[in-house]
């Protein structure tokens, strides 16, 4: 979805991202020029929407963040993000940690390699599966100072963790000092008014390939969980801030996002522990 952006959709890019297609195998680049109405149906359009928009945002929230003096970007599940090798020039001054299971970090590694990537000074990769250790250990290892506060990107990353283990990653965060960031998507329950057809697709492909949503929550529930672990400032990146933001004056039929899915948790110092 990101690499067809790059060439598919108009500009402005919500993200611009040419690595990217770098990583893809040749037949899936392919795929892209040669079949691009598969990309532009509908529901390839809402999920490119999605997907862009939640890496945008937090890369957004990242800067501010990196403005206020926080120098430490945490990226859960990191998958095949590229932010490490787009990185501007300010972010030299960043220490990137990618955190991933194991298998699927080998592979990313594996793809770089073969695109002919050099791994960034500053970017430090952290193998974990999240299911079964406790991230702050897990980023210890990598270098990661707990006495500093960070910028954190739970990415379609929380629907697939078992609910106990999402908790503790979000109690890991909100342990971190005053000024850490956690920009997060999260998908709501079955029943949740919101919830359509095309999110319920999405559940059921992601179960059909091995990886079944696990872990569904309200927005309500998510931010009673949040300030409960003491991070006092929530709030969700409504339909209306994402489409003036990111998609006023879009010609190229890219709609901007429908429902809310997207949180940004700021540890003020002013949250409460229930």
């Amino acid at each position: 979805m990101r690499a067809f952006h790059q060439i598919g959709d108009g500009e402005p890019k919500i993200l611009a991202d040419p690595i990217t297609i770098r990583l893809l195998d040749p037949h899936v680049r392919d795929a892209l020029t040669t079949a691009p109405e598969r990309f532009q149906t509908d529901g390839t359009r809402g999920l490119r929407t999605h997907v862009l928009l939640r890496s945008r945002f937090a890369e957004d929230e990242l800067k501010d963040a990196y403005d206020r003096g926080v120098d430490q970007y945490v990226i859960l599940g990191a998958g095949l993000d590229t932010f490490a090798w787009r990185q501007p020039a300010w972010a030299r001054n960043l220490r990137i940690f990618e955190v991933d299971h194991p298998a699927a970090q080998l592979a990313k590694r594996a793809r770089v390699a073969r695109a002919g990537l050099d791994v960034p000074g500053n970017l430090s990769f952290v193998p974990a599966d999240l299911d079964q250790e406790g991230l702050l250990d897990a980023l210890a290892v990598g270098g990661f100072r707990r006495d500093r506060p960070a910028v954190c990107a739970l990415l379609g990353v929380m629907v697939y963790l078992q609910p106990s283990a999402a908790l503790a990653v979000l109690a890991a965060v909100a342990s971190l000092p005053v000024h850490t960031t956690l920009v997060l998507t999260f998908s709501p329950p079955v029943d949740d008014r919101e919830i359509g057809d095309r999110s319920a697709a999405h559940a059921e492909l992601a179960a059909a390939m091995g990886e079944p949503w696990r872990t569904r929550i309200s927005a309500a529930h998510l931010e009673q969980q949040l300030r409960g672990l003491a991070i006092g400032d929530v709030r969700f990146l409504s339909v209306e801030e994402a489409t003036r933001r990111y998609f006023a004056g879009r010609t190229d039929g890219l709609p901007p996002p429908r429902r809310v899915r997207i949180a940004r948790a700021l540890k003020t110092g002013e949250g409460h522990r229930q």
